[in-house]
């Protein structure tokens, strides 16, 4: 299962030292709802060498607003704590790996 990551606890867990992949997401949203099981299955398939998270954009502003966030889901992939990639849409899990995969 992803983390719950919100605007009081992203900070630690962007500078944890391991890569992170956060899911901007909401629950009102049909395509953010056909990602979430994929974003789950690569929290566990990741667990302990990446920090993956999903982070609620009606429920956290700050964060939200610092990387301008406007459509969801946006997927956001970070290494040494700075933004090198990101995915805004549905896409297949196979993507998502890539992207994982050269963060490591």
């Amino acid at each position: 299962m992803a983390l719950q990551i919100t605007d009081s606890n992203f900070e630690e867990y962007l500078n944890a030292g391991k890569p992170m992949v956060l899911d901007f997401w909401a629950e009102w949203c049909g395509p953010c709802r056909m990602v979430s099981p994929i974003i789950d299955e690569l929290a566990q398939e990741y667990e302990g060498r990446v920090t993956i998270g999903k982070m609620d954009v009606d429920n956290n502003d700050d964060v939200v607003g610092q990387f301008g966030i406007r459509n969801i889901p946006t997927i956001l992939f970070f290494k040494n704590g700075q933004m090198v990639d990101k995915i805004v849409g549905a896409t297949s899990k196979d993507k998502f790996v890539q992207k994982i995969e050269a963060l490591l």
